[in-house]
């Protein structure tokens, strides 16, 4: 397997997204599948609906959320999909440049 030298943007894209506090907060409301509203965002994390909205375009750009127009309103929600496979990406590259020591698991037992 050949070692990448660096991850590619959908990737980096998705820890920007993560990157943020005030992301991770929102990241949270979706919690259970929610789907939620700019406007339900703003008042959820205590923010104006312009920054929400700048806030969500990141995170769907980074791949965490994605949104579906119900008539006027548009609704977001996370997208497990595209988390899982971002996750498996980065487990992938972390993988390649600094492997788990020998007999070492990857995941909590």
């Amino acid at each position: 397997m050949d070692m990448p030298t660096a991850l590619d943007a959908p990737a980096r894209d998705f820890l920007k997204a993560l990157a943020s506090e005030t992301r991770q907060q929102m990241m949270t409301a979706f919690a259970g599948g929610r789907e939620l509203t700019v406007g339900e965002i703003a008042e959820c994390c205590g923010l104006g609906q312009s920054t929400a909205s700048e806030q969500l375009a990141i995170l769907r750009r980074g791949g965490l959320v994605r949104s579906t127009r119900d008539g006027k309103l548009v609704r977001y929600r996370a997208d497990p999909a595209s988390i899982g496979a971002r996750l498996t990406e980065l487990q992938g590259y972390l993988a390649c440049c600094c492997p788990p020591p020998s007999g070492a698991t990857t995941s909590k037992e």
